[in-house]
């Protein structure tokens, strides 16, 4: 039996190859097995809890939008569809709101660390938007959620209240209980100029991360310029997981050419890092440089990308709604 997978990325703009490998190419391989049921969600509500400029987010909903398609989800297979469009998301998050706990919410780590040492000005969306982001999966009745490390918290406040809701109205299985997808084979994408941070648009050099719409020479640039240290490349695993920055671009080659650690350091095993760069290079400039050309020529068919929203709103609204429906009568409304 098939899987039924929610996920959602948020439409800041300017996603780079971390977002590709943390999570995009994941989606179209699950996109691809014809036994999956996938729903790919521009979660603009989440966005707002840091302030937008409309017109802004606006664009980076279709561009999020242009990148899905441009990288190969097929629309027709999946439901594509910005979050804001169906209002059983707001309304399944307050409801669910108040089955929560704040002790649950308080042990939130990515809060903490997103609101820095002053959290009594942050938005109170930013506090409880992992409620929102427990009803976007629970009114899909999703089995299956792809997380990183960094949602595997949310994803168990997720189950915590799934579970909590069917106990406490005593419907067993009402919420599916959704399951985390951890990608195997995946090394986590780094910052091109420092391999101990993660790789950022809000980073300020730009050289720092290949964004999905750079060409051909911006990536090849980007590659030579990235941060090495002096030695010749590592000989084995133990010698590659001291060496944050070799680590970082054999991680990167790695995910792309499907090549395992190994097989990558027994080819460079003591050559220059220019030689491995070349060929990082041109393993991402095969993969990306497609990608940018097509979510270039997709920004500018605004009502094509429009169209592929009404219609996924249209088709999640359909699923969320009869779950909304079913919910209010469990609640007493």
């Amino acid at each position: 039996m098939g899987k039924k997978i929610f996920s959602g990325v948020q439409p800041t703009g300017n996603l780079h190859l971390g977002n590709y490998l943390g999570a995009i190419k994941n989606f179209v391989d699950l996109n691809n097995n014809n036994e999956n049921s996938c729903v790919f969600c521009v979660v603009d509500l989440h966005a707002i809890t840091v302030n937008q400029d409309p017109k802004d987010l606006r664009n980076n909903i279709r561009e999020t939008v242009a990148t899905f398609l441009a990288s190969g989800i097929d629309a027709k297979k999946s439901i594509i569809f910005n979050q804001s469009k169906v209002s059983a998301h707001s309304e399944a998050a307050w409801i669910l709101s108040c089955i929560a706990r704040m002790g649950w919410l308080n042990r939130m780590t990515q809060f903490k660390e997103k609101a820095g040492k002053d959290k009594e000005k942050a938005s109170i969306g930013l506090y409880s938007y992992p409620v929102l982001m427990a009803a976007d999966i629970l009114l899909y009745d999703t089995t299956h959620v792809p997380v990183g490390d960094d949602q595997k918290q949310h994803l168990e406040l997720c189950r915590d209240i799934a579970q909590k809701f069917n106990n406490d109205f005593e419907v067993k299985d009402f919420f599916k209980i959704p399951e985390p997808l951890i990608q195997k084979q995946f090394s986590r994408i780094m910052s091109l100029k420092d391999g101990s941070r993660k790789m950022s648009k809000s980073e300020l050099s730009d050289l720092s991360r290949i964004n999905l719409t750079d060409d051909k020479d911006q990536i090849i640039n980007k590659i030579k310029k990235a941060k090495t240290d002096p030695l010749p490349m590592p000989s084995n695993l133990e010698e590659l997981n001291k060496r944050a920055e070799a680590r970082n671009l054999i991680g990167i080659y790695s995910s792309l050419s499907g090549l395992t650690l190994e097989k990558i350091i027994q080819e460079f095993s003591g050559k220059n890092f220019s030689e491995f760069k070349d060929n990082l290079s041109q393993v991402v400039v095969d993969k990306i440089a497609p990608i940018s050309v097509e979510i270039k020529k997709l920004l500018n068919e605004k009502d094509y990308l429009d169209k592929i929203l009404l219609e996924g709103s249209k088709k999640a609204n359909d699923i969320a709604s009869k779950k909304i429906k079913k919910i209010h009568e469990l609640v007493g409304f």
